[in-house]
């Protein structure tokens, strides 16, 4: 086995980061890397942002309300970043640990699920719509883009974000959607701690590198 083979991916606790500089890092990130580069898991904070999918609808923004729109590159409809919500991205080359792109959405979501049971939340998945929702109202959403085997953006969960501006949107493209946060259930963890526990689940769920030596 080479060395950092058996290694978690590594992570970057950014804070709170404008988004479009973060967005042109994870693409130079992902067309720069090797076969041995390391996996990397980013944790932080936007300010607000509305991010519309390659594929979004423009008309989903239903108002003007003074917050950026930036058109990116992942899959979905147009939602919202901003402080109080925790992202991750996950720069992860899914061939070295034998994902398909759905398995890595579902193992996104089953985390989400388990962090949110940590504090007592019974959160589930919805058949057709990714992300993570709580009697029908979502609380956390995820999109991705796949380049040569390797993913980037990821997942955002809603801790005690200011959710006024989901109301100027049909949030992932859904109209009359619900969104909520953690802090309406009486979660007093702030964005760093449901973060590290968020982690921990990532990791505990990605599966192992292949050594190298035994990839087809």
């Amino acid at each position: 086995m080479q060395a950092g083979d058996t290694l978690p991916p590594v992570v970057h606790r950014l804070g709170l980061v404008d988004y479009e500089p973060t967005w042109a890092a994870m693409r130079a990130f992902t067309d720069a890397r090797t076969a041995d580069t390391p996996d990397e898991l980013w944790l932080l904070q936007h300010p607000p942002v509305f991010t519309l999918g390659q594929a979004g609808k423009p008309e989903h923004l239903l108002r003007e309300t003074g917050i950026p729109l930036v058109k990116i590159d992942r899959g979905g409809q147009i939602t919202y970043h901003g402080p109080g919500q925790i992202v991750v991205y996950l720069l992860i080359d899914l061939h070295r640990r034998h994902l398909k792109v759905r398995e890595l959405v579902t193992l996104m979501e089953q985390a989400l699920i388990d962090c949110l049971a940590d504090y007592g939340l019974a959160a589930e998945r919805k058949d057709g719509a990714p992300g993570v929702y709580i009697d029908g109202a979502k609380i956390a959403a995820l999109g991705l883009r796949v380049r040569n085997g390797c993913s980037y953006h990821g997942l955002a969960l809603n801790v005690d974000a200011d959710l006024a501006p989901f109301s100027a949107i049909n949030p992932c493209g859904y109209e009359g959607l619900q969104t909520i946060r953690m802090k309406d259930f009486g979660v007093t963890d702030g964005v760093d701690q449901v973060g590290e526990r968020l982690l921990a689940h990532l990791l505990r769920l990605l599966p192992p590198h292949t050594p190298a030596a035994e990839r087809p």
